[in-house]
């Protein structure tokens, strides 16, 4: 019993560790990986490095998009998921 007592602190440090940390980290993967999912020709996007564009075709990891200067070949994880949708309800 006394070991039990003793590990207790550890083991609860952990499960707020996970209930805070790890978790969320877990939910948001997921949503870019749905986002990026649901991504289709046509979308307008802002990219992680700020360039507004607008897909024009779609790969496997990579997307072309076409900016105001030319098309640009990037991956899709170079898209940024609150950006776009803030984009996207204006």
């Amino acid at each position: 019993m006394a070991q039990i007592q003793q590990f207790l602190p550890f083991i609860l440090m952990f499960v707020v560790i996970y209930f805070f940390m790890i978790r969320p980290q877990q939910k948001r993967m997921k949503q870019e990986k749905q986002f990026e999912a649901d991504l289709k020709v046509g979308d307008k996007i802002v990219t992680k490095s700020g360039i507004h564009a607008k897909i024009a075709e779609l790969g496997e990891t990579t997307i072309i998009i076409e900016t105001m200067s030319g098309k640009l070949k990037m991956e899709r994880s170079a898209i940024s998921m609150e950006m776009s949708a803030a984009l996207n309800k204006k």
